[in-house]
């Protein structure tokens, strides 16, 4: 007499992957909200936004820097046989600085921090949350979404503009270097000319572009480190999580802010 196979566990419907997804969404919404909601009350952890605004830069710099001069550099060699054909090579200062103010700064930064920021914030929760140190946490009457999700999103926020026009800066200067060799310009005639052409506007897109780049590479980082999986493996499907998501996301933000701003170029 053959016995029933049927057992609990498979009694019970498991989820499509439809309703999956849209639980996902469903969590991320909530996950945003909290975050809110949670930077709005007191008591605010200013010392640990501050620690975190240090840590974020702190790691970015050097990278930033060398990506952004030889970007600055690399730009301006490959835009001078373009102009030089209808013979504008003075252009060359305006153009680099529209072209790193508007979209390569904001747009190299946020890449840049997405893999050194991004990871780093996924591994971080993720490996507290594998070794319980957020439920010791709780525990302990302390909050840890407030101490570790609002402060390193926040951080996030506040740091990428300033990194973004840090790399304008840098960016200028490896141009600088290139126009000074070829064409003999001076520092003060080229920052002159380069200036001339920006506005309030591009200086807005720019601000805007950096803002949203930094709340979602620090958003990605926390929820995927916040709800990594119990185990290593978790870590480090946080950590690439992270990256990939954040890098995505910031392109299409990048779309989408472009679509938005040139609505107000005449």
């Amino acid at each position: 007499m053959k016995t029933s196979d049927h057992s609990p566990k498979s009694a019970i419907k498991q989820p499509g992957k439809i309703a999956v997804w849209f639980l996902t969404i469903y969590d991320i919404y909530r996950f945003i909200i909290r975050f809110f909601k949670e930077a709005l009350l007191p008591p605010y952890e200013f010392k640990e936004v501050m620690r975190q605004c240090y840590e974020i830069g702190y790691r970015s710099v050097l990278l930033i820097s060398t990506t952004g001069f030889i970007t600055g550099l690399v730009f301006t060699k490959q835009s001078r046989p373009s102009l030089s054909e209808f013979g504008a090579t003075s252009w060359l200062p305006s153009l680099v600085g529209i072209a790193l103010l508007r979209t390569l700064a904001p747009l190299l930064t946020g890449l840049i921090a997405a893999g050194k920021v991004g990871s780093s914030i996924g591994a971080e929760l993720g490996s507290m949350n594998v070794t319980e140190q957020i439920d010791a946490m709780e525990v302990s009457a302390t909050n840890p979404f407030k101490y570790l999700v609002v402060t390193r999103v926040l951080a996030a926020t506040i740091t990428m503009p300033i990194l973004a026009f840090y790399t304008v800066m840098i960016g200028m200067l490896g141009s600088l270097l290139n126009v000074s060799i070829n064409e003999g310009t001076s520092a003060s005639a080229f920052f002159q000319s380069s200036l001339e052409s920006i506005t309030f506007l591009d200086i807005t897109a720019s601000t805007t572009k950096a803002i949203l780049f930094g709340f979602t590479i620090g958003m990605v980082g926390c929820y995927q480190g916040y709800n990594s999986s119990k185990g290593t493996e978790g870590v480090g499907k946080a950590a690439n999580a992270s990256v990939v998501i954040a890098m995505f996301l910031i392109f299409v933000e990048e779309v989408v802010c472009v679509q938005f701003f040139s609505f107000f170029i005449t």
